[in-house]
């Protein structure tokens, strides 16, 4: 079984969708565990900008929306979902797209939360392999994320994926975990991009807010091309069960 440990409802199949389509045919078990999913009735200022600079109603539930396109994409990829209960970072206290992309706030008490929770998922699912978020890009969601599972003792390999479409968006993204991830050797996973696109375009809340639309998506998949990078941190041996779909880097 593969868990992928996703900050937001769309992190794990933008970055390695067809990583984890790949694994489902190839059958494994995929479940994608996202984070930060809660619906905040009635939210204000910079949360409900969020929200409305997606052409969104304030009556709408946005994450029940999210939700729902996470359950469609996921279905396509022929994995499972699993919501958790935490509140994205504009409803604590980030109040600013700078925020979003700046240091951990000190009154921010979402990470040992997190980490309790990553490791409940990891002894009731007892995985055969995580995948998680590299940080690229370094929102603070996906830095909560990183710091919470590199805390704990995972016993399985790790992929590390390159967060989309952050790791896109410039030639030199921020990368606050840089340090610990070059350490690690990187490895490739070939995909079906057409199909990638499919489980992709379920997003529709954010592909104009990520990509300018549908087409935008599809050239920023073109664009990124057949591979999938990771960093993968595993024991000797322990990613033989692996072999069928990485591809060393070169």
């Amino acid at each position: 079984m593969a868990l992928a440990v996703s900050p937001h409802l769309d992190d794990a199949v933008f970055s390695c969708g067809g990583t984890l389509a790949r694994l489902s045919a190839a059958g494994w078990r995929v479940v994608v565990a996202t984070l930060f999913t809660r619906s905040v009735a009635s939210p204000t200022g910079f949360a409900l900008a969020c929200q409305l600079d997606k052409g969104l109603p304030a009556s709408t539930d946005y994450m029940a929306l999210r939700r729902d396109e996470d359950a469609a994409a996921c279905s396509i990829a022929g994995a499972e979902t699993r919501w958790m209960d935490f509140p994205e970072a504009p409803h604590r206290g980030y109040s600013s797209a700078a925020a979003l992309f700046g240091p951990v706030l000190a009154s921010d008490e979402a990470g040992t939360a997190v980490m309790g929770t990553i490791a409940g998922l990891l002894a009731v699912t007892t995985p055969a392999l995580v995948l998680a978020p590299q940080g690229i890009g370094g929102h603070v969601d996906h830095v909560v994320t990183v710091n919470a599972l590199r805390e704990l003792p995972v016993a399985v390999p790790v992929l590390w994926w390159r967060d989309f479409p952050y790791a896109a968006r410039t030639a030199e993204p921020a990368e606050p975990f840089a340090g610990a991830m070059s350490d690690l050797p990187e490895c490739a996973v070939t995909i079906d991009v057409a199909r990638k696109r499919r489980v992709c375009s379920a997003y529709a809340t954010q592909l104009g807010f990520q990509f300018g639309g549908p087409e935008g998506l599809a050239m920023a998949l073109d664009a990124a091309g057949t591979i999938e990078w990771f960093r993968i941190e595993a024991a000797p041996g322990q990613d033989h069960a692996l072999a069928a779909i990485l591809e060393p880097a070169t």
